[in-house]
């Protein structure tokens, strides 16, 4: 969990500012369009400014940036008087109040330059949040309260370009994948007519932890023309932008955005990755996991550590009658399989695998000792927590049940199910999975290959850091392999993956094991691993 009190005053006002040459190549794109009038809507000390007087802003007539701390904006001003022959305006506010004043009076630009602010939407004040909803209804777009806010920041901007205007931005390596940036990428296909993403292989803002991609787009001039056109490419470093901007629009392979389904992680891929892919997924014996198996999330305490617990507590507290196996991190299973053994493993380890269920036991009925627990958790203020006191009593957990097969959230390599043997209860850290058909073993061996790897890099999505994270809607379709196997081959994977062999030498194995015997040929499943691949070392920035 992030509280903004943790967080440094950079983040919270979204202030990284843009490396000189990714300014210059971005700025100078723009320049080549001769545009009158250009917009920056997050200009911060106007270093975009010191890069049109540098490239030479011949026919600029006008710059309008907008940068809601002050003082920044002074300094944008200072250098934007260097700039001859144009007028430059800052509005020391918020852009998205600018904006939204501005819209219904048709107000337009040549260009839009910049790099808006990344901060989440728990972050912004109220007024900020207000109006980024207001903007989102206002173009008809689906708005989450997950959104961060350099996604209204680019629906503003690209509203406010005129037909045939062009805009360059640099913005998080999530436009890709992120669910709360679906609605942007919709608005860009139908707002453009081409779209170039360059994706640098190097982390760019070392205090975000997170990647950025440069986004080039030009406005449509007919709206009745045709698919926008998308190509990402990717770029190693910054050596890159040494080429100019034209000559990475001539060299990219564009190709109809409506492609991509609404998430733009496939256009990593090589046509022939592609072709390929739907070739697999029209496999006879390759299902989507939503025809496989059900998914539901684990069980939301609301206060984990007062219900999750270690074998220690337990006895110190005498609560062995409420107290049942469990397990929802990455540490308390290291293989595919959770049986008894491995709880005991996690007991004897200190761990907390123990997960307590008071049931709707009134606290008069419980014993002394367990009473004592309830009031502790309570001396901390769990009870007012919004899980807890709306129930009755508040340590009354709901939806408690055990899956045979279970997934953490979130995975480092590659995502995999765990054969729940041990029957053990799972926090919302991690899916409970219900088999629709065949055993729960061969969906627990059939997860792990090459194929579904690269379907989960595709269809999840990751955060600073690296990590890949999947939502139920997302685990539905990823493409998985009905397969049937002895219990043998089930060890055998559960011993690999706990062993040191690589990801890829185990996926590889595993595509032998699963995917030749189903007809899928050997070069086609090395070709799978090596996009695998590709994507894992792009989102570890490895």
């Amino acid at each position: 969990m992030n509280f903004i009190e943790c967080e440094s005053t950079e983040k919270l006002r979204g202030g990284y500012y843009t490396h000189a040459d990714v300014v210059e190549f971005l700025t100078q794109w723009v320049l080549q369009a001769r545009p009158r009038r250009i917009l920056e809507p997050a200009c911060g000390d106007g270093g975009f400014f010191e890069a049109i007087v540098r490239l030479g802003a011949n026919g600029v007539e006008s710059i309008v940036g907008c940068e809601i701390f002050s003082d920044e904006a002074e300094k944008a001003r200072k250098r934007g008087r260097s700039l001859q022959g144009a007028t430059v305006d800052v509005f020391a506010e918020d852009f998205l109040k600018w904006a939204l004043a501005r819209l219904p009076d048709g107000s337009s630009f040549d260009a839009v330059l910049g790099n808006p602010p990344f901060i989440r939407y728990q972050y912004l004040d109220a007024r900020l949040q207000e109006r980024a909803e207001q903007l989102f209804r206002h173009f008809n777009l689906a708005f989450t309260k997950h959104t961060n806010a350099w996604v209204p920041f680019v629906v503003a901007s690209l509203a406010l370009l005129r037909p045939g205007g062009r805009l360059a931005m640099v913005v998080p390596s999530e436009l890709l994948h992120i669910l709360h940036a679906r609605s942007l990428r919709s608005f860009l296909c139908r707002q453009c007519s081409r779209i170039l993403v360059l994706d640098p292989q190097e982390i760019w803002f070392e205090q975000t932890l997170q990647g950025v991609v440069l986004l080039m787009a030009e406005k449509r001039e007919d709206f009745d023309s045709g698919d926008a056109q998308l190509a990402l490419v990717s770029i190693k470093d910054r050596t890159a932008l040494a080429d100019p901007p034209q000559e990475h629009f001539r060299r990219a392979d564009f190709f109809p955005a409506t492609q991509l389904n609404g998430k733009w992680m496939l256009g990593l891929l090589s046509r022939g990755e592609r072709a390929l892919l739907e070739r697999l997924a029209a496999h006879p014996t390759i299902r989507p996991f939503r025809e496989l198996a059900s998914v539901d999330v684990g069980i939301v305490t609301g206060a984990n550590k007062f219900f999750l617990v270690s074998e220690a507590v337990v006895r110190e507290y005498g609560l062995e009658p409420w107290a049942h196996p469990m397990f929802g991190r990455s540490e308390h299973v290291d293989g595919v399989i959770y049986d008894k053994r491995c709880h005991r493993r996690n007991q004897e380890r200190g761990l907390p695998a123990n997960f307590l269920w008071f049931k709707d036991r009134p606290l008069s009925a419980l014993p002394a000792s367990a009473r004592r627990y309830i009031h502790a958790g309570e001396a901390q203020g769990l009870h007012r927590r919004f899980k807890c006191r709306i129930r009755t009593p508040w340590y009354n957990v709901p939806s408690v049940y055990a899956a045979p097969v279970a997934m953490l959230k979130r995975a480092h390599h590659f995502p995999r199910l765990i054969l729940n043997t041990a029957k053990a209860f799972t926090t919302d850290t991690a899916y409970r999975i219900l088999p629709r058909t065949g055993r729960a073993s061969d969906l627990v061996i059939g997860f792990v290959n090459s194929l579904t790897a690269l379907s989960a890099e595709l269809e999840g999505r990751h955060y600073g850091g690296g990590v890949l994270e999947l939502v139920p809607s997302e685990i539905e379709r990823l493409l998985v392999p009905s397969v049937r196997h002895t219990a043998a081959v089930l060890r055998r994977l559960d011993k690999v993956i706990r062993s040191r062999t690589t990801a890829e030498d185990l996926l590889a194995g595993q595509d032998q094991i699963l995917l030749e015997p189903m007809g899928i040929r050997r070069p086609d499943c090395e070709a799978i691993l090596a996009a695998w691949m590709r994507l894992r070392a792009r989102r570890q920035r490895t």
